[in-house]
């Protein structure tokens, strides 16, 4: 069937209602749970102008069509993990989408035009309302998560090969990781003090750099308190870090419209280079010095 065919062209305008009738319900839960005023008005406004657009749509189709239930329910998961602004930024792929299939048919309905205006606004004004408190300081929080996964990562395989005791590395591991917490929010508390630009808040800045440090610790210590094996254990903590790895910088690329394959490869690299190495010195620990617990 030609791309200008009548039911061709029907099918694109059922499913383009059937996206605005589901994007209205998803502004509208937005903004039931924003705190900001100005941000909880634009998503409002919106989400009446998607009915608006739905009701376009249904004079052309003639029929009505329900919501998207899971949809909706998705996009509420992620916004109340993630945050607006990641949420937000993944509907705007979508519309990107939409748009493009828009252009589709608007030689058959002209009418079309406004509805693409109305979209590329939306864009605009979600770009210029989100202003999430954890995007201001996620400087802080790569700070800490990535000396986190660097540090700990190879601390843990130089410990595991030395002593291979899972108990005792996850002893070791623990200890060093909230001290190394601890030592890395003082910094960043030091470090946004002394700048006194104000942009940041010291403490705020210095407690996302350590709870992004501590968070990290104990999802990599925790399979030394699992497993009897060492080797299983320090092969599920890097599995734990490729995927915190993963998630964060999905986070970051959406969020803040970044490359995500340059940086997850990257960081990922940084990682596992750092435990290789480190693995390799516990080797070699446990060889010169003939430690055997």
């Amino acid at each position: 069937m030609a791309k200008d065919d009548p039911g061709d062209i029907t099918g694109l305008i059922e499913t383009f209602q059937r996206n605005e009738i589901t994007e209205h319900y998803i502004y509208l839960k937005l903004a039931e749970k924003e705190k900001d005023l100005h941000n909880r008005d634009v998503l409002k406004r919106i989400a009446g102008e998607e009915l608006h657009h739905y009701e376009a749509f249904r004079k052309l189709s003639g029929r009505d069509f329900e919501p998207d239930r899971r949809k909706i329910s998705w996009y509420s998961v992620m916004a109340r993990i993630f945050g607006l602004t990641f949420t937000i930024k993944l509907m705007e792929k979508g519309e990107s989408r939409a748009q493009s299939g828009y252009s589709e048919i608007k030689e058959n309905y002209p009418g079309i035009n406004s509805i693409i205006a109305d979209e590329e606004r939306h864009e605009l004004e979600l770009a210029n309302m989100i202003n999430e408190e954890k995007l201001g300081y996620m400087g802080s929080v790569v700070l800490g998560l990535n000396d986190a996964l660097v540090e700990l990562t190879g601390a843990l395989a130089g410990f595991s090969f030395a002593l291979q005791n899972t108990a005792l590395i996850g002893s070791i591991g623990l200890i060093t990781g909230i001290a190394a917490a601890m030592s890395m929010a003082a910094s960043e508390y030091l470090s946004e003090k002394a700048d006194g630009v104000g942009e940041k808040d010291p403490f705020r800045a210095a407690s996302y750099t350590g709870g992004a440090y501590i968070m990290t610790v104990f999802l990599l210590i925790l399979p030394y308190f699992i497993f009897n094996k060492y080797a299983v254990a320090l092969a599920v903590a890097i599995i734990t870090g490729i995927i915190i790895i993963f998630v964060f910088n999905f986070y970051i690329s959406v969020a803040k419209d970044l490359d995500f394959k340059r940086r997850f490869l990257e960081m990922a690299a940084i990682s596992l280079g750092v435990a290789g190495l480190s693995f390799l010195l516990g080797v070699a620990v446990r060889i010169v010095f003939g430690v055997d617990i």
